[in-house]
């Protein structure tokens, strides 16, 4: 293991993993905080982790008391950039910053490299992470992509449609990756704007705003699971709302603690 100099939280290490045995650790990492069942995709296959780690991809962990904790991975694509292509953290680490320096080492790493940025899809049900993305590290939605992986059986993602948001984050010339810095929030994105998607998933006209809000489901996963149908119901809506104030024209401008998606155009943007 080779380990990177990036900014941890008090007793967390980050290495790039290499060693077969590691890179096992990072699929029953991955499997755990998937909740993958026996019969189910692997939400990276291991031989494709040992793959991207031989062959200069990115393969990171990060480690508390020598427990691995936190895995992220991704592979070089087009124009100098970064791909991550999964991260998970267990569920006994949320909530200690592990996420957040992981993906400080990944930019560390991609900034030695001399690539210019990272890009990722991530749920856009999914509340913590719209909130982790785009307003903690600032990244930049690009794209809302339908269906993107298709039908998915890795545990957490089964029976859902696989619609993602693709963003993309900047890697500092400089190979600094210490400092996070928030998505500002523009002044007409207050509670004025036109709800497009309103608390209860009901899709709204926003009539050309020039600011809309679009809410999203306190925990879509647990509602995955105590009631499909509204998952469902809710995804639908979100793909329609945001996915397409997208098509419209309208960027993603912020995330709120509360859950709302801020979006402008034109002037406001």
């Amino acid at each position: 293991m080779v380990e990177l100099l990036a900014p941890a939280p008090a007793g967390v290490r980050l290495l790039s993993l290499h060693a077969t045995s590691d890179l096992q650790r990072a699929d029953r990492l991955l499997r755990r905080t998937w909740g993958t069942r026996p019969g189910d995709d692997a939400p990276l296959a291991l031989d494709m982790m040992c793959a991207l780690a031989h062959t200069g991809g990115y393969v990171g962990g990060a480690f508390l008391d020598d427990e691995l904790v936190g895995v992220a991975a991704g592979f070089l694509a087009a124009g100098g950039t970064l791909h991550s292509h999964i991260a998970g953290v267990a569920p006994e680490a949320q909530g200690r910053g592990v996420g957040l320096a992981l993906k400080r080492h990944q930019r560390a790493w991609a900034a030695e490299r001399g690539l210019t940025a990272i890009t990722w899809t991530f749920d856009p049900l999914v509340r913590r992470n719209a909130y982790f993305n785009l307003t903690r590290l600032g990244a930049t939605a690009v794209e809302y992509l339908p269906d993107f992986y298709g039908p998915l059986s890795d545990g957490i993602n089964d029976g859902d449609v696989s619609d993602r948001l693709l963003v993309t984050w900047p890697v500092p010339a400089s190979g600094i990756a210490s400092g996070i810095a928030p998505a500002a929030t523009p002044p007409a994105a207050a509670p004025a704007a036109v709800a497009i998607l309103d608390e209860a998933g009901a899709v709204r006209a926003g009539g050309g705003a020039p600011s809309l809000r679009c809410a999203t489901p306190p925990d879509v996963e647990r509602l995955r699971a105590d009631d499909p149908g509204a998952a469902r119901r809710w995804r639908t809506a979100l793909g329609d709302a945001l996915g397409g104030a997208l098509a419209d024209g309208y960027r993603i401008a912020g995330f709120t603690r509360s859950g709302w998606y801020l979006l402008t155009r034109g002037a406001a943007a």
